[in-house]
Order: structure tokens, then sequence, then C-alpha cells
């Protein structure tokens, strides 16, 4: 089966008081305990274990006590009367009217034990088995948890480099817009090279405040996960290089998604507790024994008064009981068989879920697994079509200098380049995204899956792409 530790294992302490979070790992810890969702879920788990809490209470002795009290008083007119004189003990000849007051109290125990009842016995099972189901459910429910925050955390990265890509772009339309200008003015360039430079630099500005709205969208999509602000963030250095997991081919993946996959694992109890609907509709069929014991306690007083003479009287009872209780169903209608018949549509429709639970999680492995592999090559020609963007650029500015250029062809290449650029760092994380998504499928992400990723995530976000565009203005100087 699939590992454990991802429901419960948390890498790195959350420290009380921590307000933002520096790398993958801590965004993680914050939404492990902050995430509503992941919070949600774990209420429904408790919720539904309770169920068979409440079965297996049903069929367990039931022990009740109860205590009543009361009074009575009744008058008549009862004319002439002997009564006994309590004081002489002799008959004495009374008249008036006849008062009787009557109190009584009694108490008692009662226990009542299920001696046969099939009915309940597959209640209880029906619910321990969709207990368990809740169990992977929310296992499932954790496993979301890592790829959603990775998810999230990843694009608030690609939104920062393509921030910075966006900056840098609009920092060189500027200068070629001043470059155009003052070409346009010594009579070397016409005025379609400053129209067109000014369009594509007010274009840029328009970008650049677009892309800033998307980090700060993409800030608030990861604190709505970890509850609290991440700044700080570690990203890709870049020469980051991809590389595929050494767990073996496609159908080993599929294979082990069947047997390890919480939502799969989730369906197949779902089914089992469906089957055990059907063994307790069935049991209405059935008859049901249930024995009862008791002990019981009766005190009473009474009190007679006639004509101002009062005689008095008490009494106790008390004893124990003991029965048993044989219910034999004969005919309710019909609804037995309707019960059979729904709980039996029910078991069918949870098998039809679970196979297209089945099929959808072999797809999706599959798509996991080739998107892994394609990332390989695709973060590598991204690089690739990166640096010749960037020689593109930086020889088309060489040849403005020198006349074989013009302002035009300089801005098809920035514009180029600052493609390459959005497109290589969607590359990078869709990579490390996949690889989760992978053992996701696989039912074997763990948060040590995610500290893996998380060691590959060593610049400073902030650092990111400024080392290669360092690297090329200093060549450029010599």
């Amino acid at each position: 089966m699939r590992r454990s530790s991802l429901t419960l294992a948390i890498a790195i302490a959350v420290v009380p008081g921590f307000a933002h979070a520096d790398d993958l790992l801590q965004a993680y810890n914050l939404a492990r305990t902050s995430d509503p969702t992941f919070a949600g879920a774990e209420a429904s788990n408790r919720a539904v274990k309770e169920n068979a809490v409440q079965a297996r209470a049903a069929m367990l002795p039931q022990i009740s006590g109860s205590v009543t009290g009361g009074e009575s008083i009744s008058k008549s007119d009862s004319g002439s009367t002997t009564v006994i004189d309590p004081n002489t003990n002799l008959p004495v000849l009374v008249s008036g009217n006849s008062t009787t007051t009557s109190r009584s109290l009694s108490g008692g125990l009662s226990l009542s034990q299920m001696v046969f009842d099939p009915a309940a016995n597959a209640r209880l099972r029906s619910s321990r088995a969709s207990g368990k189901a809740s169990d992977m459910t929310l296992s499932a429910a954790g496993d979301t948890l890592i790829t959603r925050t990775s998810q999230a955390y990843f694009n608030v990265l690609i939104a920062l480099e393509t921030l910075n890509a966006a900056e840098s772009r609009e920092t060189a339309l500027k200068k070629q817009f001043d470059f155009a200008s003052k070409r346009l003015e010594v009579g070397l360039a016409p005025i379609t090279d400053v129209h067109e430079a000014r369009a594509q630099y007010d274009d840029a500005r328009a970008n650049t405040i677009l892309v800033r709205n998307a980090v700060d969208d993409a800030y608030q999509a990861l604190r709505e996960i970890t509850g609290a602000p991440v700044n700080n963030l570690m990203a890709l250095p870049d020469n980051f290089k991809a590389s595929l997991p050494a767990e073996g081919p496609v159908d080993a993946w599929v294979q082990r998604a069947f047997e390890n996959n919480p939502t799969l694992a989730a369906q197949k109890f779902n089914v089992e507790a469906a089957e055990e609907g059907i063994s307790s509709a069935r049991a209405g069929y059935m008859p049901r024994l249930y024995a009862s014991a008791g002990y019981d306690v009766r005190k009473s007083w009474t009190k007679n008064e006639v004509g101002g003479v009062s005689r008095k009287s008490d009494g106790m009872s008390d004893g124990p009981s003991v029965s048993l209780q044989l219910s034999v169903p004969i005919f309710n209608g019909g609804a037995t068989a309707s019960q059979v018949r729904q709980a039996i549509a029910q078991r069918d429709g949870a098998q039809d879920q679970m196979e297209a639970t089945r099929r959808g999680l072999e797809r999706n492995t599959r798509a996991a697994y080739q998107g892994l592999v394609a990332g390989v090559s695709t973060v590598e020609a991204r690089r690739s079509a990166l640096e010749s963007a960037q020689a593109a650029y930086d020889a088309s500015l060489v040849g403005l200098e020198v006349g074989t250029r013009t302002v035009i062809d300089v801005l098809i290449n920035q514009q180029n380049l600052f493609n390459a650029k959005q497109a290589y760092s969607k590359a990078k994380y869709d990579f490390l995204q996949s690889r989760l998504l992978l053992e996701q499928s696989a039912g074997t992400l763990t948060v040590e899956d995610l500290a893996d990723v998380n060691r590959m995530l060593t610049v400073p976000a902030d650092k990111v792409g400024k080392t290669a565009a360092a690297t090329t203005a200093k060549a450029k100087k010599k």
C-alpha cells in the first residue's frame, strides 16, 4: 500500500508566530495547518468515522433508569359511615365529606441487549467500510494539498520571472525608442522607426503593469491556501537540468496507481459499504431477538379522612423482571423488497463509479508520465530557444550600431526574447509539477517528494534570470 507519511508528516515544524515562508516546504507547512479546504476534509472524515461508533453502540447493552412520582386527591360526600378510630381502634360512626389522598413513588433500572439482529451487524460493517473510504478520501485530500500548494508556489515564481522579463523588455525598448529618436534628429532613421519603437515601448509599459497585477494575484492565490503572507520565495537556478525518475516504465506507474491511489481505494471501500447495505436491506426478512431485564421498586402512601377521623396506610413492592422479545416480519407492504432493490442499485452505481475512477486514473497516470517525459525535452528545448533568442537579440543590437540591422529588427528580436523567457520559465515549473502529479496519480506522493523538489529551489526568486543578463552585459562591454 501507499506510504502513509503524507497525511501526518510535516517535514519542518511551523514556528509559532511565523509570518511568512521562504521555501516550498515552509509554505506547505503553513497550508497543512491553515488551508480551509483540507480542514474541511478532516472534519468530514471525523464525522463519517462516528457512524461506525454509533452503529456499534446500538449493538451494546442499553441501560436506562427511571423515577416516577405522583399524587392524587379525591373527595366525596359519604353521609354517615363507620370508620375505625386510629387512636382507640374502635368503630366510630361519623358523617361528612370523605377525602382520600394517595401518593406514590416508583423507580427502576432496565437493560436491553441485542441477541440476534443481522441488520444491525450489516450496518456496522457498512459504517466501517465507509469510514475506511473516508480515510482514503482524506489521504487524497492531503495529496491534493501538496500539489495545490506547489502549483500556487510555482505560479508565483513564473509570475515573478515573467515580471523580471517584462521589466527588462520595457527598459530595453525605452533605450531603443531613445536611440531611434536621436537617429531621427540627425537624419539617420526614418520616422517610422520612431513610431514603431514608441508603439513597442508603450505596449511594454502596459504589459509590465498587467504582469505586476498577475504577480499580486499569484501571491494572493498562494496566501489563500497558506493563510499567511508568503515572501522571499526560492526558485530554480538558470542552469536547471530536468531528469526522469528511475521508477520504471509507464505500465509500472499505472500498476502502482491501481494498487496505491487513495481515490480508487476510497471507491473500493464505497462498493464494500454498498454491498453491506444490501445485506442490511435483506435482513429485513429475518427475525430479530432482543433480551431485556429490569428491577422495579414502588412505594405508595394513602390517607383517608372522614368527619375529622383520618386513616393512613402505605405499601411497597419490588422485584426483577426478565424477558425475551422475538420479532418476526410477516408482511410490510413490500417495503423490504423495495429497500433491497434500492440497495442493489446503489451498489451498482458505486461499482460504475469505481470503474470510471479506475479508467480515469489510468489515463491521468499515462498522461502525467508522458508529460514528464516530454517535459525533459521541453525544458532543454526552451533553454536552447532562450539562448538563441538572447544571441539573436544581442546580434541585432550590434548590427543596429554598425548599420546592418534596423530598429524594427531589434524590436522583433526583443519580443522573441521576452516570449522565450516566459516559455522557459513555464517549462521548468511545469516539469516539477508534472513530477509531483505523477506521484499523486500513483498514490505514492509524500512530503519527502516535496522536499526533493524543494532542494532544487536554490536561488532567491528575485535573482533568477539576472545572472544571465549580467553575463551578457559584461560580454557587450568587452
